[in-house]
């Protein structure tokens, strides 16, 4: 299990990388800890999307979150 700290430092990254990649880099890489890296190119963003998404995720539920979001229905 990856800690809350581990966690954080991975989502800056990625969205360093994310804000690098839509500004004009053509590619950029994304170290994530002891598996390796991930090079993204501009086609892959959506991938980089799910990613980040996947990071907020796994730190709100670290810092006690559910993970999902409120439901909210008017009628």
């Amino acid at each position: 299990m990856t800690d809350l700290a581990t966690l954080q430092s991975r989502l800056g990254e990625a969205e360093n990388a994310y804000h690098l990649l839509m500004t004009g880099g053509k590619e950029v890489s994304v170290n994530i800890g002891g598996y390796g890296a991930v090079t993204y190119q501009t086609a892959d963003a959506p991938k980089l999307e799910k990613y980040i998404a996947h990071l907020k995720l796994e730190i709100r539920r670290k810092q006690g979150g559910s993970g999902r979001k409120a439901i909210y229905v008017e009628f």
